[in-house]
C-alpha cells in the first residue's frame, strides 16, 4: 500500500511558520522526560497557588493541544480544520469533579456539544467521560459487585439518568455519541450501562459508542460477548478502539492489590489486539461502527487496507479514524486528503481546569516509544522543505 504519512505538506497545511515553530519547542520539551516531571510539578504547583501562568500555558502547550476555552472559542479551529476535511469532536475535558453540581454541569455542556454538532457538519460526534456523570467510586463499587446503600443507590439512580437524557437527545438529533473509558477497575459498570443505552438507541444503526482499551488483554472477548448480546437484543454495536491511557496506573494498582495485571504483556501484544478487534469489526460491519481512534500509522494502514480488500468505501460513514488536536497530523490530513473519514479529538475547557488532561498527555507521550521523536522528524522535515522553497 502507498504510504501517505509521510507527506509533511499536507499534514502541517494550516501550519504557520509560527505555529510550526512552538509544535517544535513543545515537543522537543515533552521528548525530554526530566523536563516533562520537572514542568508538571512547576505547573502544578503554579496552578494551585494560583500563580499567574494562564497566559503563558494557553499561548504555549493549551493553544497546541486545545480548541480553546470554550465551545464557541473552538468553532475557528473547526472551521480551519474542516476546509482540510478534518472533522472535531468536542470534547469538554475537564477532570476529577466529583460534586452533582458539577456532573449536571457536564450534562448540560455535553447537551449543548449535540446541539453544535447537530448544527455542523465539521462536528460528526459528541463525546463526554463516564466519570463527567457521575462519583468514580460508585462505579468501582458497583463493579465490584458490592451493594449501594440508599443513598448511593439514588445517586447512582441519578448517573443513570444522565446517560440516558443524553444518549436521547443524541439519537433524537441523529448524532453519534463517544462515551471514553476509564480505568478497568471502574469499567464494568460503565460498560453494562452504556450495553443498556446502546440497547435501548441503537436500534437502527450505531449511535452511542463506548470504548475498548485494547492494552486489556480481555477487550476482544468483551467485543464478542457484546456482539452476542447484540444479535439477541437486535442492536448495532457501536466503538471506538485504543490502545489506552493508563497503563502505568492500572499495572501499580495490580502490583499493589496482589491481582494479575489487566494489561497486555507488551507493546507487541496491544497491538495484535488491537488490529484483531479492527478485524472482527471489520468482518461485522453490517451490525457494527468503528471509530479507530490511532496515532499508530500501522493500524491506520492495515484498516486501509482492509477496507480496499472488502470493497469498503473510503467514506463509509460506518468507519472513522481518529487522532488527538495537537498530534499525528501526518495522519489525520493525509487520511483527509485522501478521502477517508477523520475526526481530531478538541479538548477544550478554562485552562486550569483542563491542566490535569494536558499533563496526562504529555506523560502519556514521553512513555510511548517513539512518538515524540516521531511528530519531532516530520516538524523538521517539513521546516526544511520550507526553507528550501
Amino acid at each position: 500500500m502507498e504510504k501517505i504519512f509521510n507527506n509533511t505538506q499536507v499534514a502541517f497545511s494550516l501550519k504557520s511558520d509560527t505555529e510550526l515553530d512552538r509544535a517544535y519547542f513543545l515537543f522537543k520539551l515533552i521528548d525530554s522526560q526530566p523536563l516533562v516531571r520537572i514542568g508538571t510539578a512547576v505547573t502544578n504547583f503554579a496552578i494551585k497557588a494560583h500563580l499567574p501562568v494562564e497566559g503563558l500555558i494557553r499561548a504555549t502547550v493549551f493553544d497546541h493541544f486545545c480548541g480553546g476555552v470554550n465551545e464557541n472559542d473552538c468553532l475557528s479551529v473547526v472551521d480551519k480544520m474542516y476546509t482540510k476535511g478534518v472533522s472535531s469532536v468536542l470534547d469538554y475535558s475537564v477532570e476529577g469533579k466529583e460534586e452533582e453540581a458539577q456532573f449536571d454541569a457536564a450534562l448540560e455542556m455535553t447537551l449543548k456539544t449535540i446541539d453544535f454538532a447537530k448544527e455542523r457538519q465539521a462536528i460528526p460526534f459528541a463525546v463526554f467521560k463516564p466519570t463527567g456523570f457521575g462519583r468514580f467510586e460508585l462505579y468501582e463499587k458497583l463493579g465490584e459487585g458490592q451493594t449501594l446503600n440508599a443513598e448511593e443507590q439514588t445517586e447512582w439512580n441519578r448517573v443513570v439518568e444522565r446517560f440516558d437524557i443524553v444518549c436521547k437527545a443524541a439519537h433524537d438529533k441523529d448524532v453519534a455519541l463517544l462515551i471514553d473509558g476509564e480505568e478497568s477497575w471502574m469499567q464494568d459498570a460503565a460498560d453494562d450501562l452504556v450495553a443498556e443505552m446502546m440497547k435501548k438507541y441503537n436500534k437502527e444503526k450505531a449511535i452511542v459508542f463506548n470504548t475498548l482499551q485494547m492494552y486489556r488483554w480481555d477487550r476482544l472477548d468483551y467485543l464478542k460477548k457484546l456482539h452476542e448480546q447484540a444479535k439477541q437484543d437486535g442492536f448495532y454495536i457501536g466503538m471506538k478502539l485504543v490502545r489506552g491511557a493508563y497503563m502505568e496506573k492500572e499495572n501499580k494498582r495490580a502490583e499493589e492489590k496482589g491481582y494479575p495485571s489487566p494489561i497486555c504483556e507488551s507493546k507487541e501484544a496491544t497491538d495484535i489486539n488491537y488490529d484483531a478487534a479492527v478485524v472482527y469489526m471489520v468482518e461485522h460491519l453490517e451490525k457494527m461502527a468503528i471509530f479507530a481512534g490511532t496515532h499508530n500509522e500501522l493500524s491506520s494502514y492495515k484498516l486501509m487496507d482492509l477496507m480496499r480488500v472488502n470493497n469498503i468505501d473510503k467514506n463509509d460513514e460506518r468507519i472513522w479514524f481518529g487522532q488527538l488536536y495537537g498530534m499525528s497530523d501526518n495522519i489525520s490530513y493525509n487520511l483527509a486528503e485522501n478521502g477517508y473519514n477523520v475526526a481530531k479529538y478538541l479538548p477544550f475547557g478554562p485552562v486550569r481546569d483542563v491542566m490535569p488532561y494536558l499533563i496526562r498527555r504529555a506523560e502519556e507521550n514521553t512513555s510511548v516509544a517513539g512518538q515524540t521523536s516521531r511528530e519531532l522528524t516530520l516538524i523538521k522535515t517539513e521546516r526544511n522543505r520550507r526553507k528550501g522553497k
